[in-house]
C-alpha cells in the first residue's frame, strides 16, 4: 500500500492469493466499464498480479501491466501464463510512468494507483500517457465503505499517508474531479459493491487477512512486542469483522467491499 506503509509491504504475506480469491471480480467490471476492445493499446497502472490486465488481454487488447513491486510482477506473469493471454509486464512507479505521451487508448487501475503517495502526480501521469479522446478508468475503494473503515482501523499502526490525504480519497467523485480538472471532457462514476463470501466466520476473516494481506501483517508487526496493544488490535479487528458481516446466524460470513468505478475521457 504505497499511500501509507512502504512499497515492500505489498510483498508481505500472499497478495496473489488475495487477488485470485477475493479481488478477481474487480478487473472484469473495470474492463467492461472502459469498453476495452480488440486492437486497443491498454495500460494497467499499479496492476498488481493483473486483476484488470488479464481480462483486458482476454478482450483482445494489447496490454502493458506495470507495478512498483517486483514480487507482484513475477506473480502476474504466472497468472497471465495460466490464463494463456499475452501481457507485457514492466516495473514502474505510478507517479513517473516510463511511457510516451498519448501512448495508450485506455489507461486503467484497479485498486492500485490510488495507493501511490502523490495523488496529483498520479492523475497527471494517467492523463499524460492516455491519447486525446482516450479513456482513463479506475476502481477505487470508497472512504465510507467497509474497506475505508478497514484502513481507518489499521491506520494508527502504519505510517500516515504523505500530505495527510488517505488513499480512499480517490473513492470520491469530488476528489477525482479536482485531480483531473478540465483535462477530461467527461467524468462518469458509479458506486459498486464487490460481494465477498470467502470466509467461514468473522474470526476466519481476521485470520485470513493476518496471513495474506501485507498492510495487516505490517500493522500486527508493530504491536508484536506489546501484549496490551496486540490484544486491543485483535479485539477491534474482530469487532470490525463481526459488524460488517452481512450473513445471518449460522451462515458463512459475507462482506460487501464498496468501491467507486471511474471512467473519464481525456479532452
Amino acid at each position: 500500500m504505497a499511500g501509507g506503509p512502504p512499497t515492500s509491504v505489498w510483498a508481505l504475506g500472499d497478495y496473489p492469493r488475495l487477488a485470485r480469491e477475493v479481488l478477481a471480480g474487480l478487473g472484469p467490471a473495470l474492463v467492461e466499464a472502459c469498453r476495452v476492445e480488440p486492437g486497443q493499446r491498454v495500460l494497467d497502472v499499479a496492476a498488481g498480479t493483473g486483476v484488470a490486465a488479464i481480462p483486458a488481454a482476454r478482450a483482445g487488447a494489447t496490454v502493458v501491466a506495470c507495478d512498483i513491486t517486483p514480487e507482484l510482477l513475477a506473480a502476474g506473469r504466472v497468472e497471465a501464463a495460466r490464463a494463456a493471454v499475452p501481457v507485457q509486464w514492466r516495473e514502474a512507479d505510478a507517479q513517473a510512468l516510463p511511457f510516451a505521451d498519448d501512448e495508450f487508448d485506455v489507461v486503467m487501475s484497479s485498486i492500485g494507483a490510488m495507493f501511490a503517495p502523490d495523488h496529483q502526480q498520479v492523475a497527471d501521469e494517467l492523463l499524460r500517457v492516455c491519447r486525446p479522446g482516450g479513456v482513463i478508468g479506475m476502481a477505487n475503494w470508497t472512504p465510507e465503505g467497509s474497506i475505508g473503515e478497514f484502513f481507518r482501523l489499521f491506520g494508527p499502526y502504519l505510517p500516515p499517508p504523505p500530505g495527510g490525504v488517505p488513499p480512499v480519497a480517490w473513492g470520491t467523485e469530488e476528489h477525482v474531479a479536482v485531480l483531473f480538472g478540465d483535462r477530461v471532457e467527461s467524468l462518469w462514476t458509479s458506486q459498486r459493491s464487490l460481494q465477498v463470501d470467502h470466509y467461514h466466520s468473522p474470526a476466519d476473516f481476521c485470520a485470513y487477512y493476518q496471513a495474506v494481506f501485507g498492510p495487516t501483517i505490517a500493522a500486527y508487526a508493530t504491536v508484536a512486542d506489546d501484549p496490551e496493544r496486540l490484544a486491543r488490535l485483535d479485539r477491534d479487528f474482530l469487532d470490525y469483522a463481526t459488524r460488517t458481516n452481512h450473513a445471518g446466524p449460522g451462515e458463512p460470513a459475507r462482506y460487501e467491499y464498496e468501491y467507486l468505478l471511474v471512467v473519464a475521457h481525456k479532452r
